[in-house]
């Protein structure tokens, strides 16, 4: 039995809801799934309703926007959806988004796009990110898929970027620990850090409360796995591992199996558990 602890639903920019994200999993044969909504934790209850109502394992989670010498995301397991620490500050993060996304649509909208965020809003449910925007610039027929928009559109550097506000990393450590959640390093590859930058970010992070490291990722070779579950051990942190499943807006990417070869045993779900107090 294998688990997915790295999924992303329609709360956020994922493309499946809560609840069939849990129908996914099972049809998948895991046996569990995690939840972790960028900056949000809204779809937790009806995942966990779903979970509850199936007959499947389902992590209350998120994944946090946060910068250090660059874009770094921590992810937060077992977490309280309605702590008080938490609640204000996702707020503010949503708040802060969609000032960046009207000007995305109004940057838009000047070069004769007929994009209306208000429009946005009533058509994408949850936080809209720049996934929705790509998905526009396919449907305007300016980019052959989403990838396509991102690289030629969306990327730091191109036409409709417009970075965004960042939680200090230690300040997003911290309210995960006060809202009752483990918080993790997620894709340590992603950040192209050599081993004293990557070590550099590890350690400033335990020394804030970091508790794991996702070691297993979409995509990450035998022996990238084999590097970071050495790091996890020589530091004390739990292993974690996930898909970073988002639907139709990353169709090479299947919940449970990533890119082809994802395999996240069940004792990682028993580290992150045992970590978690539960």
């Amino acid at each position: 039995m294998k688990i997915d602890l790295h999924v992303h639903t329609t709360a956020s920019d994922g493309t499946e809801s809560p609840a069939h994200i849990v129908e996914l999993a099972l049809e998948a044969g895991l046996a569990a799934v995690a939840v972790t909504d960028h900056d949000t934790a809204d779809g937790c209850r009806e995942a966990l309703e779903a979970g509850e109502r199936l007959g499947l394992e389902v992590v209350p989670g998120i994944e946090l926007s946060t910068k250090f010498h660059a874009s770094v995301h921590i992810l937060g397991y077992y977490i309280d959806a309605q702590s008080p620490h938490l609640l204000p500050v996702l707020e503010w993060m949503v708040n802060d988004r969609n000032q960046r996304n009207r000007r995305i649509a109004e940057l838009m909208a000047s070069d004769g796009l007929p994009v209306s965020y208000d429009e946005m809003q009533r058509r994408f449910s949850g936080v809209i990110g720049r996934p929705h925007f790509a998905e526009l610039l396919v449907e305007f027929g300016l980019a052959e898929d989403v990838s396509d928009a991102f690289r030629r559109f969306m990327n730091r550097g191109e036409k409709y970027y417009i970075g965004r506000s960042f939680l200090p990393l230690d300040r997003s450590i911290e309210i995960i620990l006060l809202a009752g959640g483990v918080p993790v390093l997620a894709h340590p590859f992603q950040y192209r850090m050599d081993d004293a930058e990557l070590r550099e970010l590890i350690e400033y992070c335990i020394g804030k409360g970091l508790r794991g490291m996702e070691c297993r990722y979409s995509g990450y070779r035998p022996d990238q796995v084999a590097y970071l579950e050495k790091l996890a051990a020589e530091y004390g942190l739990i292993r974690t591992g996930g898909s970073d499943f988002h639907g139709t807006s990353k169709p090479h990417i299947r919940i449970g199996s990533g890119t082809g070869a994802l395999d996240v045993p069940c004792r990682y779900l028993e580290e992150l558990k045992t970590a978690a107090g539960r």
